[in-house]
């Protein structure tokens, strides 16, 4: 269970989003625009902050998860420092991805989706990465590693660990 945001300890950062809301209150698209601004200042998008942007903007707070769970560039939960994605487009999954993806999930004891006790790794399942000459392929940040084998899988965990 993912303990709540303690509002308190985040004041600044409350300040921040309410500062940005009352320069853009009036624009066009603003749910879209906090929201955004909301995960820079955040990280994520937990109810708390929901709740804030649902009262400030005076949007019902169903409209404010449902936007903030509908598009992907937004999370709910929070995401490690670094973001593990595997591609298991058709010809990564040929070429073995799944097996990088469960070693991957093995070294870091965290499922697919999930982010380590740490908060050090997000591990995602995605699809095409386009690379898929160098198949089977994942990304860290934005690094891009290609003709895996889940054997090099620790090796290049530690550069992140490091």
């Amino acid at each position: 269970m993912i303990k709540g945001l303690d509002v308190k300890a985040n004041e600044k950062q409350f300040i921040m989003l309410k500062e940005c809301i009352d320069s853009i209150r009036d624009t066009q698209g603003v749910l879209m625009q906090t929201l955004h601004e909301a995960q820079k200042i955040f990280g994520y998008l937990p109810i708390e902050v929901q709740k804030f942007i649902s009262h400030e903007l005076d949007i019902p707070l169903a409209e404010v998860f449902g936007v903030a769970t509908f598009y992907t560039q937004f999370s709910i939960e929070p995401k490690g420092k670094h973001t593990i994605g595997v591609c298991l487009g058709t010809a990564c999954y040929v070429k073995g991805a799944q097996q990088v993806l469960d070693k991957l999930s093995k070294e870091l004891d965290v499922a697919v989706g999930g982010t380590t006790s740490d908060n050090l790794f997000t591990l995602e399942a995605t699809r095409c990465l386009g690379c898929c000459g160098l198949a089977p392929v994942m990304m860290i940040d934005g690094d891009v590693y290609g003709k895996l084998e889940p054997k090099k899988i620790p090796e290049i965990l530690s550069k992140y660990k490091a």
